[in-house]
């Protein structure tokens, strides 16, 4: 009993101590603490998103209505796709010489035509009296020549004539002189003769160096009038002939075996100088005319080779002839045949050409696709390895091919690139794929 009253005096002692001394409020109290480290959490999550988070916009996108492809490494060729008609090796133009009306038809389009034949013949009453009043004036011009001609030769006869007529005046004077002299030295004839038989040599000696000057300047002279008098002639004879050729050219004829493919003259037309009234075809092989977009002209030369394909079997084509005239912004070549032509072609048939613009190479490839006309090759949807979404890349494109265009930068292969149109994407650097 007297330690339950020492308890309960010592728990009096202790609550008289504990009024006697004040109580100290705590700060950092556990509500307060949590709202603080609530707050810290906030701001730190605020902060983070600030910085760190994704705030590029974004678009969701169905993956079933997009096309998805693999960059790789592969052998690359650029070539370029071109449809082109087989031609016959060589087409003859059939153009009128001389206009007129036509009189006379020897064949019919389609009819297969040997060199020098007749085709068509044309009336021209003007050209042939023309041609019959030029053909009276050049044989007179000729006539005219030759008499020419006939006048030297006879003045070079009588030149010739007159210096041996010289040459014997001074032969036998000469003698005369020789004897003269003899005899007077031994005074056997009179002074008198024997001077006017001096004078006479004289004479004659002087003739001669005239007669012989003559004869050399009418041969030079002669010389150079032949010259002239033969180009005139042959001048004419040629005029003479073309005159004559204006005639035949009335007839029109073959210039080369081949087929007559198209005629254009019916009798009683009438038809002008130039006009074109038909053509031949030489059906002995063929060509093909591709016409090419201009963007590509200078990389096209003679030598370049490209591939069809007909039925089941791949042919080869080689450009031998490029026509740098430019229409329409497009661009014509010829392609002749690698090997023997295949069997069955025919004129005007078309052929879908791969012409090759390079050799072939490994190269890294991105499948071509409708992403080209929105980024113009700038840059691509790389999709993520998750394959959740797709970001914006810029890249370089090179080279390109109907099926493939060239990486140079940007890509690496296994990785996976949206290759379809980006018309509804918008400006949006990221797609969400959709599954």
């Amino acid at each position: 009993m007297n330690h339950m009253n020492d308890q309960k005096q010592h728990g009096t002692d202790l609550s008289q101590s504990g009024m006697d001394r004040k109580l100290e409020k705590k700060v950092w109290t556990r509500t307060r603490i949590l709202y603080v480290s609530g707050a810290v959490a906030l701001l730190f999550v605020l902060i983070y998103s600030f910085i760190f988070a994704d705030r590029s916009s974004r678009l969701n996108v169905e993956a079933e209505k997009i096309t998805i492809s693999t960059v790789s490494r592969a052998p690359f060729q650029e070539y370029t796709p071109v449809s082109g008609t087989i031609l016959p090796i060589q087409t003859f133009y059939l153009d009128a010489i001389e206009g007129g009306r036509v009189e006379k038809r020897f064949v019919d389009a389609g009819e297969f035509v040997k060199k020098g034949d007749p085709i068509i013949k044309l009336a021209n009453a003007n050209l042939q009296l023309d041609v019959m009043y030029r053909e009276a004036l050049s044989y007179e011009q000729i006539n005219n020549a030759e008499n020419r001609r006939l006048s030297i030769e006879q003045n070079t006869i009588s030149v010739k004539t007159q210096l041996s007529d010289v040459e014997y005046q001074v032969d036998r004077v000469r003698l005369l002189f020789r004897r003269d002299s003899v005899l007077a030295e031994k005074s056997l004839i009179a002074d008198q003769d024997f001077k006017q038989t001096q004078e006479e040599y004289t004479y004659w000696l002087g003739r001669r160096v005239l007669a012989r000057e003559n004869f050399r300047q009418d041969s030079v002279l002669r010389a150079t009038q032949l010259v002239q008098l033969d180009e005139s002639i042959k001048r004419l004879q040629e005029n003479l002939q073309m005159t004559k050729q204006n005639l035949e050219n009335l007839t029109l004829r073959a210039p080369i075996s081949g087929q007559l493919t198209s005629l254009n003259a019916e009798i009683g037309e009438s038809k002008s100088p130039g006009q074109r009234l038909g053509q031949i075809d030489v059906l002995d092989a063929f060509k093909v005319r591709a016409s090419i977009d201009e963007f590509y002209i200078a990389r096209i030369n003679p030598g370049q080779t490209g591939e069809f394909e007909l039925g089941a079997s791949t042919d080869s084509l080689k450009i031998t002839k490029v026509y740098p005239e430019v229409q329409n912004g497009r661009f014509d070549v010829d392609l002749q045949f690698a090997g023997k032509p295949p069997q069955g072609i025919r004129r005007g048939q078309t052929l879908q050409v791969r012409l090759e613009l390079g050799d072939l190479t490994e190269a890294l490839l991105v499948p071509r696709g409708g992403f080209y006309q929105k980024t113009g090759g700038q840059w691509v949807y790389v999709v993520d390895r998750s394959g959740s979404f797709a970001v914006k890349r810029s890249v370089k494109l090179g080279r390109q091919n109907p099926q493939a265009f060239e990486v140079l930068e940007g890509l690496e292969p296994g990785e996976q690139v949206i290759t379809s149109s980006y018309d509804n994407f918008g400006d949006n650097e990221k797609l969400v794929l959709k599954k």
